[in-house]
Protein backbone atom coordinates (compact mmCIF):
# COMPACT_ATOMS: atom_id res chain seq x y z
CA UNK A 1 0.00 0.00 0.00
CA UNK A 2 1.24 3.35 -0.57
CA UNK A 3 2.15 5.12 2.86
CA UNK A 4 3.71 8.04 1.75
CA UNK A 5 3.59 10.57 -1.48
CA UNK A 6 5.95 13.38 -2.36
CA UNK A 7 5.81 15.66 -5.36
CA UNK A 8 7.53 18.52 -6.10
CA UNK A 9 7.27 21.34 -9.20
CA UNK A 10 4.56 19.36 -10.72
CA UNK A 11 1.78 21.33 -12.87
CA UNK A 12 0.44 23.74 -10.10
CA UNK A 13 2.08 21.83 -6.86
CA UNK A 14 5.03 23.34 -5.75
CA UNK A 15 5.66 20.93 -2.90
CA UNK A 16 3.12 18.43 -1.24
CA UNK A 17 3.61 15.60 1.21
CA UNK A 18 0.91 13.22 2.35
CA UNK A 19 1.04 9.87 4.69
CA UNK A 20 -2.16 7.95 4.21
CA UNK A 21 -3.57 5.94 6.43
CA UNK A 22 -3.58 2.01 5.47
CA UNK A 23 -7.32 2.07 5.35
CA UNK A 24 -10.33 4.82 4.18
CA UNK A 25 -8.44 7.81 3.15
CA UNK A 26 -10.89 10.81 2.13
CA UNK A 27 -9.59 13.54 -0.12
CA UNK A 28 -12.08 16.73 -0.81
CA UNK A 29 -11.83 20.43 -1.64
CA UNK A 30 -13.44 22.70 -4.36
CA UNK A 31 -13.74 22.28 -8.02
CA UNK A 32 -10.34 23.22 -9.90
CA UNK A 33 -8.45 23.37 -6.18
CA UNK A 34 -6.12 20.49 -8.11
CA UNK A 35 -7.32 16.93 -6.82
CA UNK A 36 -6.68 15.67 -11.02
CA UNK A 37 -3.26 17.36 -10.60
CA UNK A 38 -3.31 14.74 -7.61
CA UNK A 39 -4.08 11.75 -9.46
CA UNK A 40 -1.72 12.71 -12.58
CA UNK A 41 1.37 13.34 -10.48
CA UNK A 42 0.29 9.80 -8.98
CA UNK A 43 0.13 8.54 -12.30
CA UNK A 44 3.25 9.88 -13.39
CA UNK A 45 4.94 7.65 -10.67
CA UNK A 46 2.81 4.95 -11.80
CA UNK A 47 4.67 4.95 -14.92
CA UNK A 48 2.50 7.41 -16.93
CA UNK A 49 3.63 9.21 -20.20
CA UNK A 50 4.68 12.81 -18.93
CA UNK A 51 3.78 15.96 -21.03
CA UNK A 52 5.00 19.43 -21.63
CA UNK A 53 2.61 20.54 -18.71
CA UNK A 54 4.72 18.79 -16.31
CA UNK A 55 6.86 21.23 -14.94
CA UNK A 56 5.83 24.54 -13.08
CA UNK A 57 9.14 25.83 -12.68
CA UNK A 58 11.16 25.32 -15.77
CA UNK A 59 14.08 25.53 -14.33
CA UNK A 60 13.90 23.05 -11.68
CA UNK A 61 12.99 18.77 -12.02
CA UNK A 62 9.45 17.45 -11.35
CA UNK A 63 10.45 15.00 -8.84
CA UNK A 64 7.59 12.44 -7.79
CA UNK A 65 8.12 9.95 -4.89
CA UNK A 66 6.09 7.18 -3.00
CA UNK A 67 6.89 5.04 -0.08
CA UNK A 68 4.84 1.48 -0.71
CA UNK A 69 4.71 -1.08 1.97
CA UNK A 70 4.76 -4.67 -0.27
CA UNK A 71 5.40 -7.22 2.02
CA UNK A 72 2.31 -8.79 2.31
CA UNK A 73 1.80 -9.05 -1.54
CA UNK A 74 3.99 -11.63 -2.61
CA UNK A 75 5.73 -9.69 -5.01
CA UNK A 76 9.67 -10.79 -4.50
CA UNK A 77 9.38 -12.77 -7.68
CA UNK A 78 8.89 -9.41 -9.86
CA UNK A 79 11.93 -7.88 -7.99
CA UNK A 80 13.98 -10.65 -9.07
CA UNK A 81 13.08 -11.35 -12.85
CA UNK A 82 13.84 -7.44 -13.21
CA UNK A 83 17.24 -7.64 -10.97
CA UNK A 84 16.07 -5.37 -8.76
CA UNK A 85 16.59 -5.31 -4.97
CA UNK A 86 13.71 -6.03 -2.91
CA UNK A 87 12.69 -4.15 -0.06
CA UNK A 88 8.97 -4.76 2.14
CA UNK A 89 9.16 -1.06 2.31
CA UNK A 90 9.95 -0.15 -1.17
CA UNK A 91 10.50 3.50 -2.72
CA UNK A 92 9.41 4.44 -6.69
CA UNK A 93 10.91 7.56 -7.81
CA UNK A 94 9.87 9.48 -11.00
CA UNK A 95 11.97 12.28 -12.23
CA UNK A 96 11.40 14.54 -15.68
CA UNK A 97 14.07 16.63 -15.88
CA UNK A 98 13.83 20.99 -17.07
CA UNK A 99 14.98 19.29 -20.46
CA UNK A 100 11.74 16.63 -20.34
CA UNK A 101 13.91 13.23 -20.34
CA UNK A 102 12.77 11.20 -17.97
CA UNK A 103 14.26 8.80 -15.28
CA UNK A 104 12.26 6.17 -12.97
CA UNK A 105 13.82 4.64 -10.20
CA UNK A 106 13.01 1.57 -7.88
CA UNK A 107 14.67 1.33 -4.34
CA UNK A 108 17.18 4.00 -6.01
CA UNK A 109 17.99 1.63 -9.01
CA UNK A 110 17.33 3.07 -12.57
CA UNK A 111 13.93 1.21 -14.36
CA UNK A 112 12.37 1.50 -17.80
CA UNK A 113 9.28 2.80 -17.61
CA UNK A 114 7.61 -0.49 -18.76
CA UNK A 115 9.03 -2.03 -15.96
CA UNK A 116 7.80 0.89 -13.55
CA UNK A 117 4.25 0.83 -15.02
CA UNK A 118 3.67 -3.33 -14.63
CA UNK A 119 4.87 -2.74 -10.68
CA UNK A 120 2.42 -0.04 -10.50
CA UNK A 121 -0.50 -2.32 -12.08
CA UNK A 122 0.44 -4.81 -9.27
CA UNK A 123 0.37 -1.67 -6.70
CA UNK A 124 -2.76 0.65 -7.14
CA UNK A 125 -6.14 0.70 -9.44
CA UNK A 126 -6.99 3.94 -10.07
CA UNK A 127 -10.61 4.52 -11.04
CA UNK A 128 -11.30 7.79 -12.31
CA UNK A 129 -14.82 9.06 -13.68
CA UNK A 130 -14.07 8.68 -17.44
CA UNK A 131 -12.91 5.18 -16.37
CA UNK A 132 -17.40 4.54 -16.26
CA UNK A 133 -16.78 4.40 -20.14
CA UNK A 134 -15.14 1.29 -19.52
CA UNK A 135 -18.24 -0.67 -19.16
CA UNK A 136 -18.76 -0.78 -23.01
CA UNK A 137 -15.11 -2.18 -23.25
CA UNK A 138 -15.07 -5.90 -23.77
CA UNK A 139 -11.87 -7.06 -22.78
CA UNK A 140 -12.87 -5.29 -19.21
CA UNK A 141 -15.52 -7.16 -19.15
CA UNK A 142 -14.05 -10.62 -19.85
CA UNK A 143 -11.53 -9.54 -17.34
CA UNK A 144 -14.00 -8.93 -14.76
CA UNK A 145 -15.88 -12.65 -15.05
CA UNK A 146 -12.40 -14.27 -15.47
CA UNK A 147 -11.28 -12.71 -11.91
CA UNK A 148 -14.47 -13.86 -10.36
CA UNK A 149 -14.02 -17.48 -12.00
CA UNK A 150 -10.59 -17.45 -10.54
CA UNK A 151 -9.86 -18.78 -13.74
CA UNK A 152 -6.00 -16.90 -14.68
CA UNK A 153 -4.38 -20.43 -15.46
CA UNK A 154 -6.88 -21.62 -17.96
CA UNK A 155 -6.73 -17.97 -19.54
CA UNK A 156 -2.90 -18.39 -19.66
CA UNK A 157 -2.89 -21.59 -21.17
CA UNK A 158 -6.06 -20.82 -23.89
CA UNK A 159 -3.53 -17.47 -25.01
CA UNK A 160 -0.47 -19.59 -25.11
CA UNK A 161 -2.67 -21.74 -27.68
CA UNK A 162 -4.31 -19.86 -29.71
CA UNK A 163 -0.36 -17.70 -30.17
CA UNK A 164 0.33 -20.64 -31.69
CA UNK A 165 -2.13 -21.13 -33.48
CA UNK A 166 -2.19 -18.18 -34.70
CA UNK A 167 1.56 -17.96 -35.74
CA UNK A 168 1.07 -21.00 -37.71
CA UNK A 169 -1.64 -19.99 -39.45
CA UNK A 170 0.65 -16.86 -40.44
CA UNK A 171 2.99 -19.52 -41.57
CA UNK A 172 0.87 -21.67 -43.65
CA UNK A 173 0.11 -18.48 -45.55
CA UNK A 174 3.84 -18.01 -46.16
CA UNK A 175 3.98 -21.60 -47.04
CA UNK A 176 1.83 -21.08 -49.30
CA UNK A 177 2.69 -17.97 -50.82
CA UNK A 178 5.88 -18.97 -51.28
CA UNK A 179 4.61 -22.07 -53.00
CA UNK A 180 2.55 -20.15 -55.37
CA UNK A 181 5.69 -17.94 -56.15
CA UNK A 182 7.79 -20.87 -56.60
CA UNK A 183 5.57 -22.27 -59.01
CA UNK A 184 5.65 -19.52 -61.38
CA UNK A 185 9.63 -20.29 -62.08
CA UNK A 186 9.74 -23.70 -61.75
CA UNK A 187 10.47 -24.73 -64.87
CA UNK A 188 13.45 -22.31 -64.83
CA UNK A 189 14.62 -23.20 -61.63
CA UNK A 190 14.88 -26.94 -62.96
CA UNK A 191 16.96 -26.08 -65.52
CA UNK A 192 19.88 -24.18 -63.31
CA UNK A 193 18.94 -27.13 -60.88
CA UNK A 194 19.83 -29.53 -63.84
CA UNK A 195 22.88 -27.13 -64.73
CA UNK A 196 24.30 -27.17 -61.43
CA UNK A 197 23.76 -31.26 -61.34
CA UNK A 198 25.61 -32.05 -64.46
CA UNK A 199 28.67 -29.18 -63.54
CA UNK A 200 28.87 -31.83 -60.55
CA UNK A 201 30.58 -29.33 -58.53
CA UNK A 202 33.24 -30.04 -56.22
CA UNK A 203 34.58 -28.50 -53.06
CA UNK A 204 38.67 -26.94 -54.13
CA UNK A 205 38.49 -28.29 -57.36
CA UNK A 206 38.62 -25.26 -58.93
CA UNK A 207 42.66 -24.37 -57.28
CA UNK A 208 43.56 -28.02 -58.71
CA UNK A 209 42.61 -27.76 -61.92
CA UNK A 210 44.07 -24.61 -62.45
CA UNK A 211 47.10 -25.22 -61.18
CA UNK A 212 47.50 -28.72 -62.88
CA UNK A 213 46.70 -26.43 -66.21
CA UNK A 214 50.03 -24.22 -65.75
CA UNK A 215 52.01 -27.26 -65.52
CA UNK A 216 50.38 -28.69 -68.75
CA UNK A 217 50.43 -25.65 -70.53
CA UNK A 218 54.34 -25.43 -69.89
CA UNK A 219 55.08 -28.99 -69.66
CA UNK A 220 58.24 -28.70 -72.15
CA UNK A 221 59.79 -25.67 -70.37
CA UNK A 222 59.23 -27.92 -67.31
CA UNK A 223 60.19 -30.70 -68.64
CA UNK A 224 63.52 -29.17 -69.87
CA UNK A 225 64.26 -27.88 -66.32
CA UNK A 226 63.81 -31.48 -64.67
CA UNK A 227 66.44 -33.02 -67.32
CA UNK A 228 68.77 -30.26 -67.03
CA UNK A 229 68.46 -31.04 -62.99
CA UNK A 230 68.73 -35.29 -63.71
CA UNK A 231 71.84 -34.36 -65.66
CA UNK A 232 73.87 -32.31 -62.97
CA UNK A 233 72.97 -34.74 -60.57
CA UNK A 234 73.49 -38.03 -62.16
CA UNK A 235 76.36 -37.46 -65.54
CA UNK A 236 79.02 -39.97 -65.17
CA UNK A 237 82.36 -38.08 -63.88
CA UNK A 238 80.66 -35.04 -63.57
CA UNK A 239 77.84 -35.52 -62.06
CA UNK A 240 77.76 -33.68 -58.50
CA UNK A 241 76.22 -36.91 -56.64
CA UNK A 242 79.64 -38.99 -58.11
CA UNK A 243 81.48 -36.17 -57.20
CA UNK A 244 80.70 -36.02 -53.68
CA UNK A 245 80.33 -39.48 -53.53
CA UNK A 246 84.15 -39.49 -54.39
CA UNK A 247 84.98 -36.77 -51.83
CA UNK A 248 82.99 -38.58 -49.07
CA UNK A 249 85.30 -41.39 -49.52
CA UNK A 250 88.75 -39.76 -49.55
CA UNK A 251 88.02 -38.04 -47.01
CA UNK A 252 87.09 -41.06 -44.82
CA UNK A 253 90.23 -42.50 -45.43
CA UNK A 254 92.17 -39.72 -43.17
CA UNK A 255 89.88 -40.10 -40.36
CA UNK A 256 92.37 -41.84 -38.64
CA UNK A 257 94.51 -39.06 -38.58
CA UNK A 258 92.14 -36.59 -39.16
CA UNK A 259 89.48 -36.14 -36.25
CA UNK A 260 87.47 -33.51 -37.77
CA UNK A 261 87.23 -35.63 -40.79
CA UNK A 262 84.13 -37.68 -39.35
CA UNK A 263 82.38 -34.92 -39.14
CA UNK A 264 82.71 -34.18 -42.79
CA UNK A 265 82.14 -37.35 -43.68
CA UNK A 266 78.65 -37.04 -42.04
CA UNK A 267 77.62 -33.67 -43.69
CA UNK A 268 78.74 -34.81 -47.03
CA UNK A 269 77.11 -38.28 -46.49
CA UNK A 270 73.72 -36.54 -45.62
CA UNK A 271 74.41 -34.04 -48.51
CA UNK A 272 74.48 -37.23 -50.86
CA UNK A 273 71.26 -38.85 -49.07
CA UNK A 274 69.35 -35.22 -49.80
CA UNK A 275 70.59 -35.08 -53.31
CA UNK A 276 69.73 -38.49 -54.08
CA UNK A 277 65.97 -38.24 -52.80
CA UNK A 278 65.68 -34.61 -54.85
CA UNK A 279 67.04 -37.08 -57.61
CA UNK A 280 63.87 -39.94 -57.13
CA UNK A 281 61.64 -36.96 -56.87
CA UNK A 282 63.09 -34.84 -60.39
CA UNK A 283 62.85 -38.18 -62.35
CA UNK A 284 59.46 -39.24 -61.41
CA UNK A 285 58.00 -35.45 -61.96
CA UNK A 286 60.06 -35.51 -65.06
CA UNK A 287 58.04 -38.82 -66.25
CA UNK A 288 55.19 -37.78 -65.39
CA UNK A 289 54.82 -34.74 -66.73
CA UNK A 290 54.37 -34.76 -70.71
CA UNK A 291 52.31 -32.62 -73.13
CA UNK A 292 48.79 -34.27 -73.05
CA UNK A 293 46.43 -31.70 -75.75
CA UNK A 294 43.72 -33.71 -74.75
CA UNK A 295 44.08 -33.44 -70.49
CA UNK A 296 44.54 -29.92 -71.31
CA UNK A 297 41.37 -29.43 -72.72
CA UNK A 298 39.94 -30.91 -70.35
CA UNK A 299 40.77 -29.18 -68.00
CA UNK A 300 40.65 -25.55 -69.86
CA UNK A 301 36.91 -26.44 -70.90
CA UNK A 302 36.47 -27.56 -66.92
CA UNK A 303 37.75 -24.22 -65.39
CA UNK A 304 36.08 -21.87 -68.28
CA UNK A 305 32.38 -23.65 -67.22
CA UNK A 306 32.99 -22.76 -63.64
CA UNK A 307 33.72 -19.15 -64.56
CA UNK A 308 31.03 -18.88 -66.87
CA UNK A 309 28.88 -20.10 -64.06
CA UNK A 310 30.20 -17.78 -61.64
CA UNK A 311 29.67 -15.03 -63.89
CA UNK A 312 25.94 -15.83 -64.38
CA UNK A 313 25.10 -15.77 -60.85
CA UNK A 314 27.49 -13.28 -60.29
CA UNK A 315 29.60 -14.73 -57.24
CA UNK A 316 33.33 -14.58 -56.70
CA UNK A 317 34.88 -18.06 -56.11
CA UNK A 318 33.73 -21.75 -56.27
CA UNK A 319 32.53 -21.81 -52.95
CA UNK A 320 30.16 -18.94 -53.47
CA UNK A 321 28.64 -20.79 -56.42
CA UNK A 322 28.60 -23.72 -55.03
CA UNK A 323 25.99 -22.24 -51.82
CA UNK A 324 23.80 -21.24 -55.14
CA UNK A 325 23.32 -24.18 -56.57
CA UNK A 326 22.72 -25.78 -52.85
CA UNK A 327 19.99 -22.69 -52.14
CA UNK A 328 18.83 -23.79 -55.92
CA UNK A 329 18.22 -27.01 -55.31
CA UNK A 330 16.47 -26.56 -51.56
CA UNK A 331 14.20 -23.91 -53.83
CA UNK A 332 13.33 -27.16 -56.36
CA UNK A 333 12.72 -29.35 -53.26
CA UNK A 334 10.66 -27.01 -51.20
CA UNK A 335 8.64 -27.01 -54.67
CA UNK A 336 8.96 -30.67 -54.74
CA UNK A 337 7.89 -30.86 -51.20
CA UNK A 338 5.46 -27.92 -50.78
CA UNK A 339 2.03 -29.51 -50.85
CA UNK A 340 3.31 -32.47 -48.03
CA UNK A 341 4.61 -29.72 -45.78
CA UNK A 342 1.75 -27.41 -46.07
CA UNK A 343 -0.42 -30.58 -45.23
CA UNK A 344 1.54 -31.10 -42.53
CA UNK A 345 1.29 -27.38 -41.48
CA UNK A 346 -2.75 -27.85 -41.86
CA UNK A 347 -2.42 -30.92 -39.36
CA UNK A 348 -0.52 -28.67 -36.69
CA UNK A 349 -3.49 -26.11 -37.46
CA UNK A 350 -5.99 -28.29 -36.70
CA UNK A 351 -3.89 -29.91 -33.62
CA UNK A 352 -3.87 -26.72 -32.51
CA UNK A 353 -7.33 -25.34 -32.81
CA UNK A 354 -8.70 -28.03 -31.06
CA UNK A 355 -6.48 -27.98 -28.13
CA UNK A 356 -7.39 -24.14 -27.42
CA UNK A 357 -11.04 -25.19 -28.80
CA UNK A 358 -11.29 -27.43 -25.62
CA UNK A 359 -9.74 -25.22 -23.19
CA UNK A 360 -12.50 -22.02 -24.77
CA UNK A 361 -14.90 -24.30 -23.93
CA UNK A 362 -13.77 -25.18 -20.49
CA UNK A 363 -13.49 -21.17 -19.98
CA UNK A 364 -17.16 -20.90 -20.95
CA UNK A 365 -18.24 -23.18 -18.51
CA UNK A 366 -16.09 -21.25 -15.92
CA UNK A 367 -17.75 -17.64 -17.41
CA UNK A 368 -20.70 -19.06 -17.18
CA UNK A 369 -20.84 -20.07 -13.72
CA UNK A 370 -18.86 -17.11 -12.39
CA UNK A 371 -21.66 -15.18 -14.54
CA UNK A 372 -24.58 -16.01 -12.43
CA UNK A 373 -22.30 -15.77 -8.95
CA UNK A 374 -21.64 -11.79 -10.37
CA UNK A 375 -25.11 -11.73 -11.43
CA UNK A 376 -26.37 -11.82 -7.77
CA UNK A 377 -23.42 -10.03 -6.05
CA UNK A 378 -24.28 -6.89 -8.30
CA UNK A 379 -27.94 -6.88 -7.37
CA UNK A 380 -27.48 -7.61 -4.41
CA UNK A 381 -25.23 -4.20 -3.69
CA UNK A 382 -27.69 -2.33 -5.95
CA UNK A 383 -29.98 -3.31 -3.67
CA UNK A 384 -27.84 -1.66 -0.99
CA UNK A 385 -27.94 1.24 -3.06
CA UNK A 386 -31.03 2.11 -3.47
CA UNK A 387 -31.97 0.30 -6.86
CA UNK A 388 -34.33 -2.17 -5.31
CA UNK A 389 -35.78 -3.55 -8.45
CA UNK A 390 -32.74 -3.57 -10.72
CA UNK A 391 -31.56 -6.32 -12.34
CA UNK A 392 -28.15 -7.11 -13.43
CA UNK A 393 -27.31 -10.09 -15.59
CA UNK A 394 -24.05 -11.51 -17.18
CA UNK A 395 -24.33 -12.80 -20.65
CA UNK A 396 -21.87 -15.27 -21.87
CA UNK A 397 -22.34 -15.81 -25.46
CA UNK A 398 -20.37 -18.96 -26.72
CA UNK A 399 -19.14 -17.52 -30.54
CA UNK A 400 -18.41 -19.69 -33.28
CA UNK A 401 -14.85 -18.64 -33.90
CA UNK A 402 -11.85 -18.22 -31.63
CA UNK A 403 -11.22 -15.19 -30.35
CA UNK A 404 -8.04 -13.55 -28.57
CA UNK A 405 -10.23 -14.17 -25.28
CA UNK A 406 -11.83 -17.42 -26.03
CA UNK A 407 -15.03 -18.18 -27.61
CA UNK A 408 -17.12 -15.90 -25.46
CA UNK A 409 -18.62 -12.55 -26.04
CA UNK A 410 -19.61 -10.87 -22.30
CA UNK A 411 -22.05 -8.37 -22.02
CA UNK A 412 -23.44 -7.03 -19.01
CA UNK A 413 -27.08 -6.26 -19.74
CA UNK A 414 -29.23 -3.57 -17.01
CA UNK A 415 -32.25 -2.30 -16.07
CA UNK A 416 -33.46 -0.09 -12.97
CA UNK A 417 -36.87 -0.93 -12.97
CA UNK A 418 -38.97 -4.38 -13.11
CA UNK A 419 -40.61 -5.41 -15.92
CA UNK A 420 -38.35 -4.10 -18.24
CA UNK A 421 -36.05 -6.10 -20.40
CA UNK A 422 -32.62 -6.03 -18.77
CA UNK A 423 -30.26 -4.22 -22.25
CA UNK A 424 -26.41 -3.33 -22.05
CA UNK A 425 -25.61 -1.18 -19.49
CA UNK A 426 -23.35 1.24 -21.26
CA UNK A 427 -26.46 1.95 -23.53
CA UNK A 428 -29.50 2.15 -20.63
CA UNK A 429 -28.18 3.36 -17.09
CA UNK A 430 -27.85 6.96 -16.36
CA UNK A 431 -24.88 8.34 -15.18
CA UNK A 432 -25.54 7.70 -11.22
CA UNK A 433 -26.79 3.98 -12.35
CA UNK A 434 -23.21 3.61 -14.08
CA UNK A 435 -21.88 4.83 -10.88
CA UNK A 436 -23.30 2.76 -8.89
CA UNK A 437 -22.92 -0.82 -11.08
CA UNK A 438 -19.01 0.35 -11.42
CA UNK A 439 -18.65 0.80 -7.97
CA UNK A 440 -20.24 -3.05 -7.19
CA UNK A 441 -18.14 -4.20 -9.97
CA UNK A 442 -14.96 -2.66 -8.84
CA UNK A 443 -15.70 -3.67 -4.72
CA UNK A 444 -15.82 -7.20 -5.79
CA UNK A 445 -12.85 -6.89 -7.69
CA UNK A 446 -10.81 -5.27 -5.60
CA UNK A 447 -11.46 -7.86 -2.91
CA UNK A 448 -10.79 -11.06 -5.36
CA UNK A 449 -8.09 -9.81 -6.74
CA UNK A 450 -6.41 -8.91 -3.21
CA UNK A 451 -4.72 -5.13 -4.96
CA UNK A 452 -2.72 -3.30 -2.20
CA UNK A 453 -4.59 -0.31 -3.03
CA UNK A 454 -7.49 1.38 -5.15
CA UNK A 455 -8.29 4.79 -5.67
CA UNK A 456 -12.10 6.13 -6.75
CA UNK A 457 -12.50 9.25 -8.27
CA UNK A 458 -15.56 10.73 -8.01
CA UNK A 459 -16.96 6.82 -8.45
CA UNK A 460 -20.00 8.55 -6.42
CA UNK A 461 -20.76 10.94 -8.98
CA UNK A 462 -24.69 11.61 -9.93
CA UNK A 463 -25.94 10.13 -5.95
CA UNK A 464 -26.98 12.19 -3.29
CA UNK A 465 -29.01 11.36 0.17
CA UNK A 466 -28.91 7.95 1.37
CA UNK A 467 -27.53 6.51 -1.93
CA UNK A 468 -24.23 8.38 -1.43
CA UNK A 469 -24.58 7.20 2.49
CA UNK A 470 -25.14 3.17 0.94
CA UNK A 471 -21.93 4.04 -1.21
CA UNK A 472 -19.73 5.34 1.52
CA UNK A 473 -20.45 2.14 3.83
CA UNK A 474 -19.42 -0.40 0.69
CA UNK A 475 -16.29 1.87 -0.05
CA UNK A 476 -15.74 2.13 3.68
CA UNK A 477 -16.15 -1.69 3.53
CA UNK A 478 -13.39 -2.19 1.35
CA UNK A 479 -11.55 -0.23 3.46
CA UNK A 480 -10.92 -3.05 6.10
CA UNK A 481 -9.21 -5.40 4.20
CA UNK A 482 -7.21 -3.06 1.62
CA UNK A 483 -6.10 0.73 1.50
CA UNK A 484 -8.91 3.04 -0.32
CA UNK A 485 -8.30 6.70 -1.62
CA UNK A 486 -11.42 8.33 -2.36
CA UNK A 487 -11.90 11.46 -4.25
CA UNK A 488 -15.46 13.29 -3.41
CA UNK A 489 -17.74 15.56 -3.18
CA UNK A 490 -20.55 13.98 -0.84
CA UNK A 491 -20.19 14.78 2.55
CA UNK A 492 -21.99 11.45 3.58
CA UNK A 493 -18.77 9.21 1.79
CA UNK A 494 -16.16 11.53 3.48
CA UNK A 495 -17.51 11.12 6.79
CA UNK A 496 -16.79 7.37 6.77
CA UNK A 497 -12.74 8.29 6.53
CA UNK A 498 -10.21 7.12 8.44
CA UNK A 499 -8.49 10.05 7.72
CA UNK A 500 -9.25 13.16 5.44
CA UNK A 501 -7.38 15.26 3.29
CA UNK A 502 -8.23 18.50 1.96
CA UNK A 503 -7.29 20.19 -1.49
CA UNK A 504 -7.22 24.06 -1.87
CA UNK A 505 -5.49 26.41 -3.98
CA UNK A 506 -3.31 29.17 -2.79
CA UNK A 507 -1.14 31.99 -4.62
CA UNK A 508 -1.75 29.87 -7.45
CA UNK A 509 -0.63 26.70 -6.22
CA UNK A 510 -2.28 23.55 -5.27
CA UNK A 511 -1.71 22.24 -1.78
CA UNK A 512 -3.18 19.54 0.49
CA UNK A 513 -3.67 19.27 4.41
CA UNK A 514 -4.71 16.85 6.31
CA UNK A 515 -8.04 17.46 8.98
CA UNK A 516 -7.54 17.07 12.32
CA UNK A 517 -11.21 16.17 14.12
CA UNK A 518 -12.36 20.10 14.13
CA UNK A 519 -11.27 20.89 10.99
CA UNK A 520 -13.21 16.91 9.61
CA UNK A 521 -15.96 18.51 10.87
CA UNK A 522 -16.07 21.70 9.74
CA UNK A 523 -15.00 20.60 5.71
CA UNK A 524 -17.71 18.30 6.29
CA UNK A 525 -20.26 20.96 7.02
CA UNK A 526 -18.95 22.88 3.94
CA UNK A 527 -19.37 20.22 2.12
CA UNK A 528 -23.25 20.18 3.02
CA UNK A 529 -23.75 23.79 3.17
CA UNK A 530 -21.78 25.84 1.36
CA UNK A 531 -19.33 28.20 1.61
CA UNK A 532 -21.66 29.80 4.67
CA UNK A 533 -21.65 27.49 7.16
CA UNK A 534 -24.98 26.87 9.17
CA UNK A 535 -25.44 25.39 12.74
CA UNK A 536 -27.43 22.76 11.29
CA UNK A 537 -24.36 21.49 9.06
CA UNK A 538 -22.56 21.80 11.45
CA UNK A 539 -24.55 19.21 13.25
CA UNK A 540 -25.15 16.91 10.75
CA UNK A 541 -21.73 16.82 10.12
CA UNK A 542 -21.08 15.56 13.63
CA UNK A 543 -23.97 13.23 13.31
CA UNK A 544 -22.03 12.03 9.87
CA UNK A 545 -18.93 11.20 11.65
CA UNK A 546 -20.45 9.60 14.51
CA UNK A 547 -21.83 7.50 12.18
CA UNK A 548 -19.19 6.31 11.39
Amino acid sequence: MLRRLTVENYALIDKLDMELDSRLNIITGETGAGKSILLGALGLLLGNKNDSSTLRDAERSCIIEGVFEIGEYGLESFFEENDLEYEPQSVIRRMITPAGKSRAFINDMPVQLATLKELGARLIDIHSQHRNMILSDETFRIDTVDTLASSGEQVAEYRGVYDELRAAERELNRMVADAESLRKDEEWLRYQVSEFEAAALKEGELKEAEEELAILENADQIGEALVSVRNILDAEQIGVLEQLAAAESAVSRVCANYPQGEEIVKRLHSVVQELKDLGATVADDSERINTDPERLQKLTDRVNMIYSLCQKHRVKDLEELMAVGERLQQQLSAITHSDENINAQRELIASLRTRATAIATTLHSMREKAGKELSAEVEKMLQRLGMAEARFMVVAEKQEELLPTGMDRVRFMFSANGGVTPQAVEKVASGGEISRVMLALKALIARRKSLPTIIFDEIDTGVSGRIADAMGEIISSLGENMQVVAITHLPQVASKGESHFVVYKENSRTNISALDSEQRVMEIAKMLSGSEITDAALTQAKLLLEKK
